[in-house]
């Protein structure tokens, strides 16, 4: 029983990790004041980094050495990527809401694109669109115990403390949290909106495309090809569910995770350790339990979404000349 628990856990931080990272992305950029809905390109271009980074690094490379560079590398996709809704939001003023779903459309038909080129450059018969490497994601495992635990989960854990303290308990984050409810005030006290804002976007990326890379490597079975399921989307869900706070979108992540743990693992889910499948045996069809976690997800935010409350100024464009 205790081992059925424990495999229960961590398919439920598997499926969290990706969520805490994307959506903790989402509240840096929107506590700034600009709106990102594009975080689901983000996350496609992330994965996209860290697997071609991975696909890419020698035979031999130290496992260290793979976790770092692979991280970096779809941190820096994600920043990046996350520069096109910067220079819309902050110095063209545009739409914020039609930017980030142009980047969504955008990140997806262009991994795709890229991924499937380069794969038939290398053999003329390979026109898939995905990048395996399963090898590497050996670089992320540990064994405890005849388990394995993955770092990716412990990234995402510490992410969120980073997150919290540098928004609650720095100089930079009062400053951010200023931009987002009242620019102008913010500026008054020599504050530069802009800046901010654009520090608040870039990090977002980088915690998107974390987010992205994270989802390929423990969701999608070391697998990048231009998707990531939606989770970019259910990740602005998070952060609403959650209010736009690290802690709450620790637990609202959690709260999904588990219910997705359910829809992927409820045939050999054995409570008891007695051999019978609980869940199996009750006659729900299949199609049920996937569509779990997604009917807990609409539930919520139905219930949750009018107390909800965003920074007063977000995707409002600043502009220094109004008062």
């Amino acid at each position: 029983m205790a081992s059925n628990i424990f495999l229960a856990i961590t398919i439920t931080f598997m499926y969290a990790a990706p969520l805490i990272l994307t959506a903790l992305g989402g509240v840096v950029s929107e506590r700034s004041g600009v709106i990102n809905i594009g975080l689901e390109g983000i996350m496609v271009m992330g994965a996209l980094g860290g697997a071609l980074m991975m696909k890419f690094l020698p035979a031999g490379t130290s496992a260290f050495v793979v976790v770092l560079l692979t991280v970096l590398a779809s941190i820096l996709l994600g920043m990046i990527y996350s520069l096109l809704l910067a220079v819309a939001a902050v110095n063209f003023k545009a739409d914020q809401t039609l930017v980030g779903t142009a980047m969504n459309l955008l990140g997806t038909a262009a991994a795709t694109v890229f991924v499937k080129a380069m794969n038939t450059a290398a053999d003329p018969d390979n026109v898939s669109s995905t990048i395996q490497y399963l090898d590497g994601r050996k670089a992320f495992l540990v064994d405890l115990g005849g388990f394995e635990f993955n770092w990716c989960m412990l990234l995402a854990l510490v992410a969120l403390v980073i997150a919290y303290v540098a928004l609650y308990k720095t100089r930079f984050g009062l400053r951010l949290r200023a931009c987002g409810e009242n620019p102008q005030a913010a500026d008054s006290l020599g504050i530069n909106v802009y800046k901010m804002r654009y520090a608040g976007t870039t990090i977002s990326g980088a915690l998107a495309g974390m987010g992205g890379f994270v989802y390929a490597l423990t969701t999608a079975n070391c697998a990048s090809n231009g998707d990531v399921a939606g989770f970019g989307f259910l990740a602005l869900a998070v952060m609403i569910f959650g209010n736009w706070k690290p802690v709450n979108i620790a637990v609202s992540s959690l709260l999904f995770g588990l219910f997705k743990c359910i829809a992927a693992s409820y045939a050999s889910i054995d409570i008891n350790g007695d051999g019978v499948y609980m869940l199996a045996e009750i006659g729900i069809s299949a199609h049920l339990y996937r569509m779990l976690p997604y009917i807990v997800t609409l539930l919520v935010l139905a219930f949750t979404s009018k107390s909800s409350r965003a920074p007063k100024a977000e995707g409002i464009p600043y502009d220094k000349g109004q008062r």
